[in-house]
């Protein structure tokens, strides 16, 4: 029999501060657990563990938080694939809206029919690759954010935005605290089709 209990990392209310929905408020949704160990992490504390949640069990605690909107993120949400659809499909049914990010490297197709994805495409400062043929699944509804460290992180952006045709909206975002105005100064030089975004919930201090 499948297991369908999700591990999770943490529950919370905060200020969406990145993807298509920057500053809206938001409830989050950490899923415990990934496939991947980014050098520059920023929740290294989801990368294991996680307290065990059915998927109506973990609704109702989403439930008796106010707001309409919810961000599933992690971790890597889709390592438990199995539960998050049950979840997905609930908050779907409330009309709940819903966000996924996602590290790119999990086909995401089967739960795009309940939620929007930001696949956040992994960088060489990240230490990581992301799978680019997923880029094709991409909606106009979803979005592609490619957190950068560098020039060279900018560098790599460029090349994966010429040669694939990305229907949704496409971000960079700075790894916090580096280079911001050289980062700026790369994506007007080469008038790259992104919008730039910081991270807004790290500036103004809140989870």
């Amino acid at each position: 029999m499948q297991n369908t209990s999700l591990k999770v990392s943490e529950i919370f209310r905060s200020i969406q501060g990145e993807g298509l929905r920057q500053g809206r408020p938001c409830t989050f949704v950490r899923l415990a657990g990934c496939n991947l160990r980014c050098t520059w992490c920023d929740t290294k504390g989801s990368l294991t563990g996680g307290d065990l949640f059915s998927p109506d069990d973990l609704l109702k605690e989403v439930r008796q938080i106010p707001g309409s909107y919810v961000c599933i993120t992690g971790g890597e949400p889709l390592l438990q694939e199995a539960g998050l659809k049950i979840l997905l499909k609930a908050l779907a049914e409330l009309h709940y809206i819903i966000d996924i990010e996602t590290n790119g490297t999990i086909p995401f197709t089967e739960i795009q029919k309940y939620a929007a994805v930001c696949m956040d495409v992994k960088c060489p400062s990240s230490g990581e690759r992301s799978m680019l043929e997923l880029l094709s699944d991409i909606r106009i509804k979803d979005c592609v954010k490619f957190v950068v460290a560098d020039i060279a992180d900018c560098c790599y952006a460029s090349d994966i935005l010429d040669a694939n045709r990305i229907k949704g909206e496409c971000f960079v975002s700075p790894v916090y605290g580096s280079d911001y105005r050289g980062i700026a100064e790369y994506i007007l030089e080469k008038d790259l089709p992104v919008r730039m975004q910081l991270q807004l919930h790290r500036i103004i201090g809140v989870a």
